[in-house]
């Protein structure tokens, strides 16, 4: 099968189209022909080997996964003897840890989950790890509520585009931070007020917002606390940071001051989950999330798709077809 192939850490140029053999699914595992996968910022670090501290996941001078690629969407092939949940031809969408750019991928059973039956397989990969983020730093950590104030730091991005419409899916009012060139498509799902920032400092501002979703990281602590009511929340989820710890260093701080603050300083460290991917599925199948794409790519083309994401601020989501 033909696979992107990745032996040590870089630029877009260590990634390579290769030859590899198909895999064969273990008894819990489920075999998907690959029809379509979706760029994400977990990608980018595989890719780099940043921050630093990311590799004592991924391997210390290599990434241990040689196929990058974490959101699928495509057709089971096979499937395990322990399976039962699927069946040869069924349409089905996932995140996996590694191997999503591939003709082939084999999905832990558990992890998997039908695509939305309103969506292609191109919308359908575009899911999975950036509405998910979304969602759990919203719900599960943000804990939003119908008629909050809510504001989206980083809008127009893959996370912040699912933000922003599964923030008006829970009754929220919402606003949006952005640039110049992406005001009117942060408007057009859904944002109530959107910010230029090359125009306006939203930390500056008057108003003030029950929960701040920060996913550029663009503001310091102090900044975004001073636009926070007296006892909301802000969720830090933001890639950030510097060359060995990434964000980490800024959620730290946050945690470390939490305990003497009225406001709720919290990290979101999105985590794999199915529930997750059937919660996104109904909400996508009742119209209240659509993912909204930037550019597509063929399999081929994956370098140039992962050096657009990493160096020209890629809006939306970027889309592999397979």
């Amino acid at each position: 099968m033909k696979a992107i192939l990745q032996e040590k850490y870089g630029s877009a140029e260590v990634l390579r189209l290769g030859e590899l053999d198909k895999p064969v699914p273990g008894d819990d595992e489920v075999l998907v022909r690959v029809h379509a996968a979706s760029v994400t910022h977990g990608d980018l670090v595989t890719m780099t080997g940043l921050p630093y501290l990311g590799r004592l996941a991924f391997g210390l001078r290599g990434p241990r996964r040689k196929v990058p690629g974490r959101d699928v969407a495509g057709e089971v092939e096979a499937v395990g003897g322990n399976v039962t949940r699927f069946r040869p031809g069924d349409e089905v969408y996932a995140e996996v840890a590694a191997g999503g750019f591939a003709e082939y991928v084999c999905v832990a059973e558990e992890l998997l989950c039908p695509k939305p039956a309103n969506l292609t397989f191109a919308q359908a990969a575009a899911v999975p790890w950036a509405a998910k983020t979304a969602l759990q730093g919203l719900r599960d950590r943000g804990g939003i509520r119908r008629g909050q104030k809510v504001l989206i730091n980083g809008a127009s991005g893959g996370v912040g585009t699912f933000a922003v419409q599964i923030a008006k899916s829970f009754g929220a009012e919402v606003t949006g931070v952005c640039s110049t060139r992406n005001v009117e498509l942060v408007r057009s799902i859904g944002a109530d007020h959107v910010v230029d920032y090359t125009r306006e400092d939203f930390t500056r501002g008057d108003r003030r917002y029950d929960l701040i979703f920060d996913l550029a990281g663009s503001r310091s602590l102090a900044e975004c606390r001073r636009v926070l009511t007296p006892r909301g929340t802000l969720v830090l989820s933001s890639s950030k940071g510097g060359r060995w710890f990434g964000p980490m260093g800024r959620l730290t701080g946050a945690l470390a001051l939490a305990p003497f603050v009225r406001q709720n300083l919290r990290g979101n460290v999105a985590r794999q989950n199915r529930k997750n991917l059937l919660d996104l599925k109904e909400m996508v199948e009742s119209g209240k999330i659509t993912p909204a794409i930037d550019r597509t790519y063929p399999l081929s083309e994956v370098p140039e798709a992962m050096r657009y994401f990493s160096e020209e601020h890629a809006r939306a989501k970027v889309v592999i077809t397979v």
